[in-house]
């Protein structure tokens, strides 16, 4: 399963832009020994939430089920990350420094999900 988004779903996203800002959600399964890596780019990644006005709202571990799951939906930990709008996350993953550290993302995740929220 493909943990990055590609070019196309880039484009997808901005022109489906409701505009506003953007809750993304991040649910994340890590590979073996992938959570070290993950940590790293959490912290990495701070300057380049800063400089665009964005902001991790959470980040944490999945834990008690109260209502049962969908098969198949096994994620280990949740990150949303609020931006001031969709032009100020595609501006970030354009970035050749970002573009730097994405491995860290990467090489943790055996599976992803990135999803756009919009406010009611």
């Amino acid at each position: 399963m493909p943990v990055d988004p590609t070019g196309a779903d880039l484009k997808r996203y901005l022109l489906e832009d409701p505009g506003g800002p953007v809750v993304m959600l991040n649910l994340l399964k890590f590979k073996p020994d992938g959570r070290p890596s993950y940590a790293a780019y959490a912290r990495e990644i701070k300057p380049f939430l800063d400089e665009l006005g964005a902001e991790i709202v959470y980040l944490g571990d999945l834990s008690t089920e109260l209502v049962p799951r969908p098969e198949g939906f096994d994620w280990d930990a949740v990150l949303l990350v609020r931006y001031p709008n969709r032009e100020a996350f595609s501006q970030m993953v354009r970035n050749p420094d970002y573009q730097a550290i994405t491995h860290l993302r990467t090489d943790a995740l055996s599976e992803a999900v990135l999803q756009a929220s919009s406010a009611w």
